[in-house]
């Protein structure tokens, strides 16, 4: 098994390699000479470490935010923390974990080879991440062995297909294409934003329309205003937080000045990340045409949430910005009626609110964005708190999912093994 680890894990497990991988078969199969594939095949390579070296950015960032919002406002409770879990998972189910990941690549390319949905699902955390919530949830079920393998290979795998299925007409509409889908496992909470979005919204009204009077003109820079908007959104839980609270950050600077840095830091990881969106895209879309044209006709990439990030700029703030305060409301109002506390998770209020903020902006405009956010917000915060008391009943406390697409496969599997057993 350990060449199969080295595999699975080491090589497929690294999404920067498999999608390298994926261009380079697409390069070959288009008979493109070898200078061409390495050149496409390095590029891309190139082009998504650019996109994790602006996620990674984004995400130490947020971590500093997400830390200095709950010590200055004094919240205690549960963060969604899908890595914990992964973590127990590899520990205990690792073997099971990469075979139904591999299982479910399988399922993919055969659905997208013989039937009309031809999306092949790229993102490999989110991959990992369905992998082992049908490894735990399975497991704990009373799956053992090739039952838990098959059974979760085949969910992951159709999972895989289904939620692209799911957001393209949107995706569509939002790109002017079927080039690419979107690989991202919160694609049920992205169609909630728009459903909202499309009954409260104005579609003519876009977020990216902005007119601002000449003295703010400057503010059409898309980094420019994002600087605007996240300044305070650092410098107001810093104050109240204080300085005894990011002191073992800033190494003896100031810290206000600290988390001005750090909002502004932010932007750079916006920035990086989308000019990583640029160069992958110029590199897969033109390979993949490759795979359509020889393994699997018409194939279309499904890739992680960042590539429709160019598309909105303002729309992904906004989603951000309005899905916090949707997280907020639902961290009162849902312990009211007996559910646990689920605090502001900052990654994916920012990944996943900022994708269904352009989602919510397709269909309804920026007051779509906005009104449909919020709603985004308390979907995401009522998920993890629903599936927390199954995840107790399996004996993991304190820990819960964070992706809406994992958390749903999550309760309904459960339910249905705990409904057989």
């Amino acid at each position: 098994m350990s060449f199969l680890h080295f595999i699975v894990n080491d090589v497929l497990g690294q999404a920067s390699i498999l999608i390298s991988l994926i261009a380079m078969i697409g390069l070959i199969a288009l008979k493109k000479s070898p200078g061409q594939v390495i050149t496409g095949t390095l590029k891309t390579l190139l082009g998504f470490l650019v996109l994790l070296s602006g996620a990674s950015i984004i995400v130490a960032t947020l971590t500093f935010l997400g830390e200095i919002f709950q010590k200055g406002f004094n919240m205690r409770g549960i963060v969604t923390d899908v890595g914990s879990i992964a973590g127990i998972a590899q520990q205990t189910l690792g073997r099971e974990t990469a075979l139904i990941m591999v299982l479910a690549f399988i399922v993919n390319i055969l659905i997208a080879r013989f039937t009309r949905f031809k999306y092949i699902f790229l993102t490999g955390q989110a991959s990992l991440w369905m992998a082992t919530v049908c490894s735990v949830i399975g497991y704990m079920g009373g799956l053992r062995g090739t039952e838990l393998i098959l059974i979760g290979g085949v969910i992951a795998g159709v999972m895989a297909v289904g939620m692209p299925v799911l957001a393209q007409p949107i995706v569509r509409k939002i790109t002017g294409s079927d080039d690419i889908a979107l690989g991202h496992f919160c694609t049920i909470g992205y169609i909630i934003q728009a459903g909202v979005a499309k009954i409260t919204g104005d579609v003519s009204k876009s977020t990216e329309d902005f007119e601002l009077p000449q003295a703010f003109s400057f503010l059409q820079d898309t980094y420019l205003s994002m600087m605007v908007v996240m300044i305070p959104i650092y410098l107001i839980p810093a104050a109240v937080a204080g300085p005894a609270v990011i002191a073992p950050y800033a190494n003896s600077v100031n810290y206000l000045v600290y988390a001005f840095l750090q909002s502004i830091q932010f932007v750079v990881g916006v920035y990086v990340l989308l000019a990583g969106v640029r160069l992958l895209l110029a590199e897969i879309v033109p390979a993949f045409r490759g795979i359509a044209l020889r393994i699997v006709p018409n194939a279309i990439p499904a890739l992680d949430c960042p590539v429709l990030f160019p598309y909105a700029p303002n729309a992904v703030i906004i989603g951000f910005i309005s899905t916090t305060i949707g997280s907020i409301i639902g961290m009162f109002l849902f312990p009211s009626i007996g559910l646990a506390m689920i605090l502001p998770g900052m990654l994916t209020n920012f990944f996943a609110g900022g994708t269904a903020g352009i989602f919510g902006n397709a269909v309804g405009g920026r007051r779509g964005a906005i009104i449909g956010g919020i709603f985004h917000g308390l979907f995401i915060t009522l998920l993890p708190a629903l599936l927390l008391p199954l995840l107790g009943k399996f004996g993991l406390s304190n820990v819960t999912f964070s992706d809406s697409d994992v958390i749903s496969v999550g309760l309904v599997f459960g339910h249905i093994l705990n409904f057989f057993h």
